[in-house]
């Protein structure tokens, strides 16, 4: 089955050799995303889990929008955390951009993320 690589100038460029997304069939593989400016690069919410969560959050939903989809075509989301005592406020914060039926989702604390961020999410999406 063919790939077709997915880009936005909306979240941050890929840094490795991978894609922001990948395209197969209806199927839509999201890479991770962190709170990253696209615009500048840098790193937004410094301390702060909420905002790092939003913008996070606010670049998967740029990625979805540039493979033709919404967040609500997300069938399952993966949450990665460096306190997992952080889980409510992202949990609030993914409220806000999922409506029900929700998406499947893990949470899994790590040691450490890109850039010495605190939050990361990835996901799959399912076009019609």
């Amino acid at each position: 089955m063919p790939r077709t690589a997915i880009h936005t100038d909306h979240a941050p460029a890929a840094i490795g050799p991978y894609s922001q997304a990948t395209r197969a069939g209806n199927t839509v593989y999201f890479s991770g995303q962190i709170p990253l400016d696209p615009a500048t690069g840098d790193v937004v919410g410094a301390g702060d889990i909420e905002a790092q969560a939003r913008r996070a959050f606010d670049n998967l939903k740029a990625v979805c929008e540039a493979a033709g989809g919404s967040m609500d075509d997300i069938v399952r989301v993966g949450l990665y955390l460096t306190d997992l005592s952080q889980f409510g406020a992202v949990n609030t914060v993914m409220g806000e951009y999922f409506a029900k039926p929700y998406p499947a989702r893990s949470t899994i604390e790590v040691s450490a993320l890109p850039k010495g961020v605190a939050f990361e999410v990835d996901a799959v999406m399912v076009l019609a």
